[in-house]
């Protein structure tokens, strides 16, 4: 009898699900000379700074491009798991404020358009709760459900600052939020309606369970960015590198 041996269960979970997105990615990705392969460079630096500072059972379940969707799992009224969401949110924003300050300065002595233009990106986190199936395909774990649509959705908003956590009432209520610290917003969300939501300052979440612990763990600073070959400090031939990917970039795109 043939079986499919790749094809595992879904199943139904209650989680938080937070996305991570980088402000101004559109704006600082060009097709200008070798800009385009340092933008991926300083994008790639600074998503992986940010899913750094998560933790288990926080997990990452995919890129999408300047941007990193992740979720817990968790019982529903679980306030101290769901404030553990929040704060792991709060630290992504220190820790890609680092990350970013330390890859203008390695990258001061390059004037190309992506490493001239690093200041203009900001972090910005979007944070709700709900029922989702979580279905395993070959080696990928895919989410689904109604909140993993809404959730990215709401990325496309009206919200007029650049660097901000924008919350479903959902996520706020169930980690007890002080609503005093937030403000109320409403976004109209297509096929799905208008949204009452929330918008934090990170620094106006709860502190990350294990405060000082957790930083010491994780880190609370930057590593020191892998070697970038068009610095000044480069190896010789190094040019040739960057000069190759971007013919393959040319000849294969």
């Amino acid at each position: 009898m043939w079986r499919n041996h790749r094809v595992k269960p879904m199943r139904i979970t209650h989680a938080y699900l937070v996305v991570v997105d980088i402000s101004g990615y559109t704006r600082f990705i060009t097709n200008r000379s070798l800009a385009l392969a340092h933008a991926e460079q300083i994008i790639s630096d600074l998503i992986t700074s940010v899913i750094d500072r998560s933790s288990y059972p926080m997990v990452l379940n995919k890129l999408e491009g300047d941007a990193a969707l992740l979720y817990r799992e968790l019982q529903p009224g679980d306030v101290g798991a769901a404030r553990d969401v929040m704060g792991q949110v709060r630290s992504f924003f220190p820790a890609f404020r680092a990350r970013m300050e330390l890859t203008r300065s390695l990258r001061s002595n390059c004037n190309c358009e992506a490493c001239s233009n690093i200041a203009g990106l900001a972090l910005k986190a979007f944070v709700h709760v709900g029922e989702i199936a979580i279905k395993q395909i070959r080696q990928f774990e895919e989410l689904a459900g109604e909140p993993v649509i809404l959730l990215h959705r709401l990325m496309k908003n009206h919200v007029p600052t650049r660097e901000y956590v924008l919350l479903t009432a959902g996520a706020a209520s169930g980690a007890e939020l002080d609503e005093t610290h937030l403000r109320a917003h409403v976004e109209e969300v297509a096929d799905i309606g208008a949204q009452q939501l929330w918008i934090a300052v990170p620094e106006d979440l709860p502190e990350p369970a294990g405060g000082s612990e957790r930083a010491a763990r994780t880190g609370s600073q930057p590593q020191r960015l892998k070697f970038y070959h068009h610095l000044p400090d480069a190896q010789r031939f190094s040019w040739l590198r960057d000069l190759r990917g971007w013919l393959r970039m040319k000849l294969f795109t």
